[in-house]
């Protein structure tokens, strides 16, 4: 029998991470997380893995395991839990609060159960020995997995880097991982999303005194924007604050739930009582002693930074003096709006700081030596990378090879594809498995497809064109002048000549094809006059709208 890998995401992109093992009838899956839509996905919110492989084999899902709380590891549950039959699922105490309130938001909570972890504890289910290991990154309770199979040993380790003096004082487990490359690992599935970066990645130790000084140094209040899930950088903000005798409003729903989280479960500690205030408190204290903590780093549309950048935030504004920092390197696809957030904040007068003019942000995601030193501690016979871009796994397998992995047993993968691990060898095969995105738009899951998006790309480009045509039934004339209606294409008031010279054509184009209105084949007719006044517009303006036409019988 073989162990198939099958990564339904987080392969070929940065995000909607879900990668499933299966033995026999024994499946495990680990994480579920959303993606983000670039440019080309007008109106859609969300991308979520295809799990319809997972729906079609419910049964044999043991469970899934969840190895942190970031939106692209947890942020598709709600969406797929229903559909793969609700399994239980397994983490650690502080991502599974953020879980239970992902859920709540989504009226599903109480419908899967949700085991509580400890990194010593050891799991088994079905054919699966699972154990963790506490690994760093800019949220707690972060860990890897080791899986014990009867296939071997396969060591799963996803967002991490090695930090020696982090925030929480919780370096990775590094006795650990040498015992795991002991016991011989078949596999390792390491994160690629800083592969091509040399060097080591810097300790959250160096940044926080960074913070420390801006807080200090600032003359008026400081804005600090970051992902809210950053549980680190927030208290190394509070640390800051309390140093620089500063008070703490938070702006943003998902910063202040995160907050709320962390603070009741002791994962975030507060300097001194009474840190955090509202902002019509914050308005009686000298700007010197103010530090508002928000979302938006990412120049999200509707976050909290960004309405404050357009001044439509209810209760803060911009004022001279103010520093605005976002503490947060830019993910791929949002460098326009973080930059446009940025300008309007100059524009009001603030100071504003981002990464490339202060190291304000530092990774969670490994750089080239300490991916080198996970290969070294672990010394796996196979390597596959996991999480990036198509061209950050290939920098990573080029990694394992200059480190002594051979290159017959690195295996980069496409999503679709499998590793297939047996005692007769390793190899790729093609999954023959639904992938693919699944977009969420709105409440619909899953409605808007290929089709879709095409035409809400040709009308974003060239908008659309509605030519409706009044056609008496007897005689298969035009009973008026068609009517026409032009969105996003051309300015109708401005343009009544082209107008005139479309209505000319419509008209040709129906007394021509319409020459026995006994059978007259409608459908035709719009086919038709899509054709020909497409090409003619084409060839007035060199644009291609979407063409609409419509008829109506008298």
């Amino acid at each position: 029998m073989t162990l198939k890998v099958i990564p339904l995401g987080g392969i070929e992109e940065v995000g909607e991470n879900m990668t499933v093992l299966e033995y026999g009838d024994d499946i495990l899956v680990i994480d579920a997380g959303i993606g983000f839509p670039d440019e080309t996905m007008p109106g859609i919110d969300y991308i979520i893995p295809n799990t319809k492989y997972l729906e079609d084999n419910k049964k044999k899902i043991r469970g899934m395991i969840i190895t942190h709380g970031h939106l692209d590891h947890i942020g598709a549950i709600p969406y797929i839990m229903p559909k793969i039959g609700d399994p239980p699922i397994y983490t650690m105490k502080l991502t599974g609060e953020f879980i239970k309130k992902r859920l709540e938001e989504f009226h599903l909570l109480g419908r899967s159960t949700i085991h509580e972890v400890n990194k010593d504890d050891v799991l088994t289910l079905g054919n699966f020995r699972i154990r963790f290991f506490r690994l760093n990154h800019n949220i707690p309770d972060s860990v890897g997995l080791a899986i014990n199979t009867p296939a071997g040993l396969l060591v799963y380790a996803t967002d991490w880097k090695f930090d020696h003096t982090p925030v929480d004082g919780k370096p990775t487990e590094f006795g650990k991982l040498a015992q795991f490359g002991a016991e011989g690992v078949a596999l390792l599935m390491s994160d690629s999303t800083n592969a091509e970066k040399p060097g080591y990645s810097m300790s959250e130790k160096t940044l926080g005194e960074t913070i420390d000084r801006l807080l200090l140094e600032a003359k008026g209040r400081v804005i600090f924007a970051t992902f809210s899930t950053l549980i680190g950088r927030v208290q190394q903000l509070l640390d800051a604050a309390h140093k620089s005798n500063r008070k703490v409003v938070i702006t943003g729903r998902s910063l202040v739930n995160s907050v709320e989280i962390c603070l009741s479960t002791n994962y975030l500690q507060l300097p001194a009582k009474g840190m955090i205030i509202k902002m019509d408190q914050a308005k009686r204290l000298p700007d010197n002693q103010v530090v508002i903590l928000t979302t938006g780093s990412q120049g999200e549309e509707f976050s909290a930074l960004a309405r404050i950048s357009r001044s439509e935030h209810k209760t803060i504004q911009i004022k001279k003096g103010d520093t605005a920092v976002v503490s947060a390197s830019p993910i791929p696809g949002n460098e326009r709006s973080i930059s446009s957030t940025l300008s309007n904040l100059a524009r009001l007068g603030a100071k504003v700081l981002y990464m490339k003019i202060l190291d304000i942000h530092t990774s969670g995601h490994a750089y080239q030596e300490d991916l080198k030193l996970m290969v070294a501690l672990t010394r796996p016979k196979n390597f596959m990378p996991i999480h990036g871009e198509y061209h950050m796994l290939v920098a990573h397998a080029n990694l394992a090879r200059d480190v002594g992995v051979p290159e017959s047993n690195i295996f980069t993968l496409n999503n679709g594809q499998m590793l297939e691990l047996s005692s007769a060898g390793v190899g790729v095969k093609e999954a023959r498995i639904p992938t693919g995105y699944v977009f969420v738009d709105g409440l619909g899951v899953g409605d808007v497809g290929e089709v879709v998006l095409r035409d809400r790309q040709v009308m974003s480009q060239d908008g659309m064109f509605v030519v409706i045509m009044t056609i008496d039934k007897k005689t298969g004339k035009l009973t008026q002048q068609p009517d026409i209606i032009s969105r996003g294409f051309i300015y109708m008031k401005g343009s009544e000549d082209l107008l005139k010279e479309v209505k000319h054509e419509v008209r040709k184009v129906v007394e021509t094809k319409n020459k026995k209105p006994s059978e007259a084949n409608w459908a035709y007719i719009r086919s038709e006059v899509r054709d020909q006044i497409g090409e003619f517009l084409y060839q007035r303006t060199e644009r291609r709208p979407m063409i609409l036409p419509v008829v109506i019988e008298v």
